[in-house]
C-alpha cells in the first residue's frame, strides 16, 4: 500500500519523491483489535456503570480499543446547532480509561495456562515501559461531533510506534450537512501499516426510502471523507486507501418483514431468516454500496429497539402509545471491515440497559508490518 502510493504521488507531480523501499523486507506480526459500538440514546453515563459489560473484560486484553458512540447528548436543535459539549465525551473517557487500567493490573497478575501464547507487536514487559504513575493504556486519540464520539485506547509500550493520527468529520443530517447525522474517521499508523476506523450514525427510519438515505449516508462518508497528508509521507487520505479499514456504528439498516412476522420471528430465536431479509446484509451481498465490505456471521438477538432499563423489547405487549411511531427489532448497530490483513474472532453483544440499544463488540486480529531492520529492537515481543 505505501509503495503503491508513493508511485502514485510520483506519477501524479512528476516529482522525484525519495521511497524508503525498506518497507519491502517487513516482517508480518499479530496485532489484537477490541472493537464496539454503542448507541447511548443522549444519556450521560453514571458514575457507576459497569464498563466491563461494554469492554468484554473477560477476555484476554486487546493491544488497541476503539470505542464508538452515538447520541451521547441528546439531539435537540441546541446539541445540534451550537458548539459541541465534551464535557460527556469526558466522561466516557474517564470511565474508560479507569475500566481498561484496572483491568490491566488484573492482567499483568495472572499467570498463563500451559500452552497459553501472546503474540504482540511490542514487549509486554520492558524496563521504563510502565511507570507507577503513567497508565497502561493511554488514549491516542478522540473526536466528538455532536452525539458522534470515537475514542481510542493502545497499550502505552505502543505509542512510540503510532504516528501520523488524524481525523475527519462528516456531516450528513439536517439540511445534509449537519452533525446528528454522518460520521466521524480516524487514521493512524502503526510501524508500517495503516489503520482506519470509520464511527457512523446514518439516517434512521423502516419506511420507503430510508434505507435509499441510509446508502446515501454512507456513499457520501466514503467520498467525503478525507485525511490530512504530506506528500513526502505518502499517506492515506481516502478511507478505502488505508491497509486496515473497520466501519462501526448505528448504521440503522431494518429488516424488510412485517411487524408482526418480526417479531414472532425474534421470540423464536430464528435469527437466519431475519438475516435473510436484513437490509444491510443486502447491501453486502449485492456489492453496490459496500462492495468489498465483510461482516462477520451475527449469533446474538437484535441490538434496538428495547425498553430502556429493561429486557424486554419497545412496543411488546402494546406497550407503545398511539401516537409513538413503531419499532420493529433489528440489528441497527453494525460493526463492518474492508479489505485484507483482518481476521474477526468474535462478534458479541453486550447487556446493558442504559440505554434503548444494546452495545456491539468485535475482536480482530490485524496483521501489522514491522520493519526487518527493527527486529532486533523487539526481541522479547513475540515471546
Amino acid at each position: 500500500m505505501w509503495l503503491a502510493l508513493a508511485a502514485n504521488n510520483i506519477l501524479e507531480d512528476g516529482q522525484n519523491h525519495e521511497v524508503d523501499y525498506q518497507t519491502t523486507s517487513a516482517q508480518i506480526q499479530n496485532l489484537t483489535l477490541f472493537v464496539s459500538s454503542w448507541n447511548v440514546g443522549g444519556i450521560a453515563p453514571p458514575s457507576e456503570l459497569n464498563m466491563e459489560d461494554l469492554l468484554n473484560a473477560e477476555n484476554d486484553l486487546a493491544d488497541i480499543y476503539v470505542l464508538g458512540f452515538q447520541e451521547i447528548v441528546p439531539l435537540n436543535a441546541g446539541n445540534i446547532l451550537v458548539q459541541e459539549n465534551t464535557s460527556i465525551s469526558m466522561q466516557w473517557n474517564s470511565l474508560i480509561r479507569t475500566a481498561l487500567n484496572k483491568t490491566d493490573d488484573i492482567r499483568l497478575h495472572h499467570k498463563a495456562e500451559p500452552g497459553e501464547s501472546h503474540q504482540k507487536v511490542y514487549p509486554l514487559k520492558r524496563e521504563g515501559s510502565f511507570t507507577s504513575n503513567s497508565p497502561h493504556f493511554e488514549c491516542i486519540i478522540s473526536k466528538q461531533m455532536v452525539g458522534i464520539f470515537i475514542t481510542i485506547w493502545a497499550r502505552s509500550p505502543l505509542l512510540p510506534y503510532i504516528r501520523h493520527t488524524s481525523v475527519s468529520s462528516v456531516g450528513c443530517g439536517i439540511f445534509g450537512c449537519l452533525g446528528n447525522k454522518g460520521s466521524v474517521s480516524v487514521r493512524f499508523c502503526l510501524h508500517e501499516t495503516s489503520f482506519c476506523f470509520v464511527c457512523s450514525h446514518l439516517a434512521s427510519g423502516g419506511k420507503e426510502g430510508d434505507k435509499r438515505e441510509r446508502n446515501a449516508n454512507a456513499s457520501q462518508i466514503l467520498s467525503r471523507t478525507q485525511f490530512s497528508s504530506d506528500p513526502f509521507q505518502c499517506l492515506p487520505r481516502k478511507i478505502l486507501q488505508h491497509d486496515r479499514v473497520i466501519w462501526l456504528g448505528d448504521l440503522n439498516y431494518r429488516i424488510c418483514l412485517p411487524e408482526p412476522t418480526t417479531r414472532s420471528l425474534v421470540n423464536d430465536r430464528q435469527w437466519s431468516t431475519l438475516l435473510q431479509n436484513d437490509q444491510l446484509k443486502a447491501e453486502l451481498r449485492e456489492g453496490c454500496t459496500f462492495e468489498g465490505w465483510n461482516e462477520e456471521e451475527i449469533e446474538f438477538a437484535p441490538t434496538y429497539k428495547y425498553n430502556i432499563d429493561s429486557d424486554d423489547y419497545y412496543g411488546c405487549n402494546n406497550q407503545k402509545g398511539k401516537k409513538e411511531k413503531n419499532r420493529t427489532p433489528a440489528w441497527c448497530d453494525r460493526i463492518i471491515w474492508f479489505g485484507k490483513g483482518l481476521k474477526q474472532r468474535q462478534y458479541s453483544r453486550g447487556e446493558s440497559k442504559l440505554s434503548d440499544h444494546r452495545p456491539v463488540r468485535a475482536i480482530f486480529t490485524a496483521e501489522v508490518k514491522v520493519q526487518c531492520q527493527s527486529t532486533e529492537n523487539f526481541v522479547k515481543m513475540f515471546s
